[in-house]
């Protein structure tokens, strides 16, 4: 449980100092020898601004702390249940919102604050109610199924990136959820590191095409669409599908009698990281200083 809200903590806090550094960049004059026009048109994507980021410091922590919360988030699957990491890992909207609450000045509602209550309530009843992780180790069939999920994520954002504005961003969302919730489960069914094992093995294809296609359909989520639709459908796919797939075929189990409270506990978590949505793209303080005079 520590290795999960480690994870969490990690990607909580990227969030906010990514925040920061785009925001610095965005600030920064750009160098001579940039193009002028290179916002990206009506992609969204401002590559010299991405570039600018780069060289701030924060974005760079921000990154490093994704690399560490990935790797706690492998540890905490190994030898937690699925349904304990996905809600420890939507539990890190809560840790984004207070970091953003001391770092960026975001005055949280008092609603805000309960939510983030309420996520810390759920997990720690899901830290009493959660077992070992499952001894199953996953058929062949469901290693396939994966690799053919995260070609499914693809196909879905290729799909919804021609949706209307208002379904575009909810249906994004969901996809990077689903391609998030196939790097969940394959990490479960990669039952070897040597390359003759990881090489031959489907889930391990599984686990870079859905890591890849879920952070392509975040981006453009976030880029096209509401914050708050996105990161709800997010949520919602990375942690509900996965956790059917730990219990109903690698064998994840609660504690003897504490079924009910681990199913109470995984919904109060994500009712909890639903209501704090907007945290899924880190807000800006206002500067005062740049307000516009009439």
């Amino acid at each position: 449980m520590v290795c999960a809200l480690g994870a969490a903590v990690c990607f909580g806090t990227a969030t906010v100092l990514q925040a920061i550094a785009a925001r610095a960049a965005a600030r920064a004059p750009e160098s001579p020898g940039s193009p002028s026009g290179s916002s990206g048109g009506a992609s969204g994507v401002d590559a010299a601004l991405l570039l600018r980021a780069l060289r701030e410091w924060r974005y760079i922590a921000g990154l490093t702390l994704d690399g560490v919360g990935f790797v706690l988030q492998i540890a905490a699957l190994r030898s937690l249940p699925i349904y304990t990491v996905g809600a420890a890992l939507a539990a890190s909207l809560a840790v984004t919102a207070v970091v953003a609450a001391w770092l960026l000045h975001v005055r949280l509602s008092g609603l805000e604050w309960g939510a983030v209550a309420v996520v810390c309530a759920g997990l720690a009843m899901l830290g009493l109610a959660s077992g070992e992780e499952g001894d199953k180790t996953g058929s062949t069939a469901l290693k396939y199924a994966m690799l053919g999920t995260a070609v499914v994520v693809l196909l879905l954002g290729a799909l919804a990136g021609r949706l209307p504005d208002r379904g575009r961003a909810l249906a994004l969302g969901l996809g990077a959820g689903f391609g998030f919730g196939v790097v969940e489960v394959s990490v479960r069914l990669i039952d070897g590191l040597t390359p003759s094992v990881l090489f031959t093995n489907p889930a391990t294809y599984a686990l870079l095409l859905g890591g890849g296609a879920a952070f392509l359909l975040l981006t453009s989520a976030l880029q096209r669409g509401s914050v708050t639709t996105a990161t709800a459908g997010l949520v919602i796919g990375e942690t509900i599908g996965p956790a059917v797939v730990g219990v109903v075929w690698l064998g994840d189990r609660t504690r003897e009698g504490l079924a009910w409270l681990a199913v109470l506990g995984f919904a109060v978590a994500v009712a909890g990281a639903l209501a704090l949505a907007r945290f899924g793209e880190a807000p800006v303080e206002v500067d005062e200083s740049e307000s516009v005079v009439p």
